[in-house]
C-alpha cells in the first residue's frame, strides 16, 4: 500500500512536527512515525469499512420497503432487493476477517457517525449510477463490480465531508487520503469473483525495507542537523535561513541525508522524489529552489568522493 514516497512523507511529517513542538526526544518522534504510517492502514480499513455501511443501511431500506405503511427509494425498481445482493459488494460486507480486524482495532466510527453513512447512502441512490444499474435487469460479477468502482471514485472518495472529517480526527489522514483512496481503487479493479477474504486485507508495505528506511531517514536527519543546516547555509549565502521554508529546509536536509547515508538509493532517484515532494507539499518556486541546491551538492560530493552509490541506475 504505501510507498517510498509516501514513506517520505511521513518522515517529512514527523520532522516537521519536531520543529514546532518543544520536545526533541528522538524517542518521540520516532513513536510518532511508527504511529503515523500504521494510522495509514487504519485509514484504508475506515474507507473500505463505508462501503460495508452502506450495504448495510441499503438492507434496513428494503425491510423498511416491505412494510406496507411505509415508502422507500426501492420501491421505484423491480428488483428492489438488487443492490444488497451485488455479489462484488457481498465479498466486503460478507467478509468475516474484515469484520474481525475492524473490531480488534476498535473501528466503529461510523457506528458512532452514522450521520456520514445515511449522506452517502442518500448521493448513492439519488445518482444515475445506481439508477441504471437497478433499472437494468438482471447483472453479472464484472457489472456488480463497476457499479461499487463508479460510486467509490465519483460519490465516496471525493465526498468533502468525509475529507474534513478525517481531517478533524487525525491531520495525518490529509496526506493519506489521496493514497487510499487510488490504492482502494486499485484493488476494487483487481478483485475477482472467487477472491479471498484475505484479498482485502493486504500488507501495510510491500517490504519491511520501507519501515527501516523510514527509521534511518528519520534518525540521521534528526541526529546530523546542526551539520545539515552549515551545509545548507553555505549553498545559500545570499538567503537568510529564516526566509527559508520549513518544508523546502525540511526536504533539503532529508535530501542531503539520502544522499550521504543511502547508498544503494541512486542520486538522480532522491533529487526527483524531492523535488516532487516540494512541488506537492511547499511553495511554487520550492521545486527549483531545492534543485539549484542539491545539482550544486551532488557535483560536489561526486567530486569529493562522498558519495559512495552501489548497483545500477546512477547518474
Amino acid at each position: 500500500m504505501l510507498t517510498r514516497r509516501h514513506v517520505r512523507v511521513k518522515v517529512m511529517q514527523s520532522v516537521y512536527a519536531l520543529t514546532r513542538s518543544n520536545d526533541d526526544s528522538l524517542e518521540k518522534q520516532q513513536k510518532f512515525l511508527k504511529f503515523s504510517i500504521e494510522n495509514t492502514y487504519a485509514l484504508y480499513l475506515l474507507m473500505l469499512s463505508l462501503v460495508k455501511e452502506i450495504h448495510a443501511l441499503a438492507k434496513d431500506q428494503v425491510k423498511l420497503s416491505s412494510n406496507t405503511y411505509l415508502t422507500s427509494t426501492t420501491d421505484n425498481y423491480l428488483d428492489k432487493e438488487k443492490f444488497i445482493n451485488n455479489e462484488f459488494l457481498k465479498l466486503i460486507a460478507d467478509n468475516a476477517p474484515f469484520k474481525a480486524e475492524l473490531e480488534r482495532r476498535k473501528l466503529d466510527n461510523w457506528y458512532l457517525n452514522d450521520e456520514y453513512v445515511k449522506l452517502l447512502y442518500k448521493e448513492i441512490i439519488q445518482s444515475d449510477f445506481y439508477k441504471v444499474y437497478m433499472n437494468k435487469k438482471g447483472s453479472n460479477f464484472d457489472e456488480d463490480k463497476q457499479l461499487i468502482v463508479d460510486l467509490y471514485k465519483n460519490i465516496i472518495a471525493p465526498n468533502d465531508k468525509i475529507y474534513d472529517y478525517f481531517e478533524d480526527d487525525k491531520l495525518t489522514w490529509v496526506d493519506d487520503i489521496p493514497l487510499v483512496n487510488t490504492f482502494i481503487l486499485k484493488l476494487f479493479k483487481k478483485v475477482k469473483p472467487n477472491a479471498l477474504a484475505s484479498y482485502f486485507l493486504p500488507e501495510l508495505v510491500k517490504d519491511q525495507d520501507d519501515i527501516v528506511f523510514a527509521n534511518k531517514l528519520l534518525t540521521k536527519t534528526l541526529l546530523n542537523n546542526e551539520a545539515l543546516v552549515k551545509e545548507i547555509e553555505v549553498k545559500t549565502p545570499n538567503w537568510d535561513k529564516d526566509r527559508i521554508a520549513d518544508i523546502d529546509a525540511i526536504l533539503l536536509k532529508m535530501a542531503i541525508t539520502e544522499l550521504l547515508h543511502f547508498p544503494s538509493i541512486p542520486e538522480r532517484v532522491t533529487m526527483n522524489e524531492y523535488l516532487e515532494l516540494a512541488k506537492e507539499y511547499s511553495t511554487p518556486k520550492s521545486s527549483t529552489f531545492i534543485n539549484g541546491i542539491l545539482d550544486k551538492l551532488v557535483k560536489e560530493y561526486q567530486k569529493e568522493g562522498k558519495l559512495n552509490k552501489l548497483g545500477r541506475g546512477l547518474l
